[in-house]
């Protein structure tokens, strides 16, 4: 874990580790300017200096922020900390996100035992292939629900 509660990364305090995955870590922080929670996806420390990552990351942002639609959480922004001189650590670089609240695919798969139906159609979604965008997958299982409107949820 590269940050950890009650931490600063520029102007917010970070809050919580919300998730981790092999391509990142994200928080719940508090933007301490405009009195809001959003979300703050950083490198996992593996990747955090490896120059072709970073470069990776930065395109990432980018191309989050050209995107403007309901169903993606907003870009507010890329931070950079500067490491404490003496420290030995390194800065972090993260995209700063909006903070979409609510069931992840995997908690509902979980929650529905009532309708196998559901949660068989749900499953194969979720464990089917990634979605793709630009030769980039985006993960199935780290989609939020809370937006998506179908007759089977």
């Amino acid at each position: 874990m590269l940050l950890t509660s009650g931490a600063r990364f520029g102007s917010f305090e970070i809050l919580a580790l919300i998730g981790a995955g092999g391509m990142g870590e994200v928080y719940r922080a508090r933007d301490t300017r405009l009195k809001r929670d959003v979300a703050i996806k950083v490198l996992p420390e593996a990747f955090a200096q490896d120059p072709d990552r970073l470069a990776r990351f930065q395109r990432e942002a980018e191309l989050l922020a050209t995107l403007n639609h309901p169903n993606i959480a907003a870009v507010f922004g890329l931070e950079q900390t500067d490491p404490s001189p003496g420290s030995g650590q390194a800065a972090v670089t993260g995209i700063v996100l909006e903070l979409v609240e609510g069931p992840t695919l995997a908690d509902r798969i979980a929650g529905a035992p009532g309708r196998p139906d559901l949660s068989a159609e749900a499953r194969a979604k979720a464990e089917g292939p990634p979605l793709r965008t630009e030769g980039r997958s985006i993960r199935n299982r780290n989609c939020e629900l809370t937006s998506m409107r179908s007759s089977a949820f």
